[in-house]
């Protein structure tokens, strides 16, 4: 939906559906009534997921002719993309699968490519279109510092392949597209500030080079180009779940230069545990559920933090110098307790009152995806809790 504040959607990784025909057809089931409650007189968006083997389908003309069809037939436009989850993602435990493949290997990049060639496709005319992607890999699979140097090496290496990508798309088909890298807890690049210092100090100093070189760029027109076609997610729930405030990010990425593709509107829990601590942990146990991982920063009473790879793990520690914990769990956006716990709904409303004085990306995305492992009395019909969302979202930015 087109807002004041940008363009505002939902991501389908919500809906089940590796495979392309059942993907489709949970769209068909959906969309249509999701339309009709917020937007049933203009355009609709939607931010589509594909796993991979549902992007080699729709890869074929004919079955993306049928979907561009549909789309045009119902009103709905496709801006952007998730390329983070690559294959399964739902009825399956998923835990740091997430990042397989990783950014080392070619099966990413080629699905990335992949994904791209569909978007230059789905794009309206006159749109900039994005698809976020993994923060490079997961840190605790690389054993030592020299390994994971040699991961962010190949990493940033098939990331400037994109890249080659992107100004190929752009020069043959006039449409402007950007790779958005969203941070996340146990990622390589994990925060706003590990991404701002490996795309500073890092990044852009070898692709400049690498541009210059394959491009007959001049540093100039190098650096412009890297900044236009490489960008970062900023997703809402992990900046909270890192303890990081909106505006400090993006004063510094502005300061940079570096761009935002797209805010992803999610929200995690947050437990405040200087009173009622035991009946508070008591009550986080039913969060822990087996097929996402839920990394945990616990703030301690000098202001230092300690970090866990997942619930279990911070459940078993010893918690008694901790004040806070924020636990990367994507909760429904319009609540903003649960009995004794709590969300970072707080973040999302301070990120969106950035977003309204000085707006730092055309892209808005609802990422809610954990409806199917919600506690039980917290889950409702799909269509219905994906309304409620993005209508919580509208009225924020009203």
């Amino acid at each position: 939906m087109q807002t004041p504040h940008g363009h505002l959607t939902y991501c389908s990784n919500i809906h089940p559906g590796e495979r392309w025909d059942e993907h489709f057809r949970t769209l068909q089931e959906n969309l249509p009534y999701i339309k009709s409650q917020l937007s049933p007189n203009a355009p609709f968006a939607l931010g589509l997921r594909l796993a991979n083997d549902a992007s080699i389908e729709l890869s074929h003309p004919e079955r993306l002719a049928v979907f561009k069809n549909w789309l045009n037939a119902n009103d709905i436009y496709v801006f952007t993309m998730n390329g983070f989850p690559y294959g399964g993602f739902h009825a399956t435990r998923v835990k740091d699968d997430v990042h397989t493949p990783d950014w080392t290997t070619v099966d990413r990049t080629e699905y990335t490519k992949r994904l791209f060639h569909i978007l230059a496709q789905l794009l309206p005319e006159g749109m900039e279109g994005g698809v976020s992607t993994s923060p490079l890999s997961y840190r605790y699979w690389w054993q030592s510092e020299e390994e994971t140097q040699q991961a962010i090496k190949i990493a940033t290496e098939n990331i400037l392949q994109v890249a080659d990508t992107l100004i190929e798309l752009r020069r043959t088909t006039g449409k402007t597209m950007h790779l958005d890298i969203e941070p996340e807890p146990d990622g390589i690049l994990e925060n706003g500030r590990e991404f701002i210092d490996w795309y500073a100090d890092y990044f852009l100093p070898k692709g400049i080079a690498y541009l210059q070189e394959t491009h007959d760029f001049t540093p100039e027109d190098a650096k412009e180009a890297l900044l236009t076609h490489i960008q970062l997610c900023y997703d809402v729930c992990h900046f909270a779940v890192s303890y990081e405030e909106p505006q400090i990010i993006v004063d510094q990425l502005n300061e940079l230069g570096i761009r935002v593709g797209k805010i992803q509107i999610s929200s995690a829990i947050k437990i405040d545990l200087r009173e009622n601590k035991e009946e508070k942990l008591k009550a986080i146990q039913s969060f822990d559920e087996p097929v996402y991982l839920h990394q945990v920063v616990a703030k301690n009473t000098d202001g230092t933090f300690q970090k866990y790879r997942d619930l279990p793990e911070a459940t078993a520690g010893d918690t008694h110098l901790h004040n806070e914990w924020r636990i990367h769990f994507h909760v429904p956006l319009f609540i903003e307790s649960y009995g004794l716990l709590d969300s970072t709904q707080g973040d999302i409303v301070n990120t969106l009152h950035v977003q309204k004085a000085t707006p730092f990306t055309k892209h808005l995305e609802v990422e809610t995806y954990t409806w199917g492992v919600l506690p039980a009395d917290m889950q409702k019909p799909i269509g219905e809790s994906i309304v409620r969302e993005l209508d919580w979202v509208r009225g924020q930015l009203e």
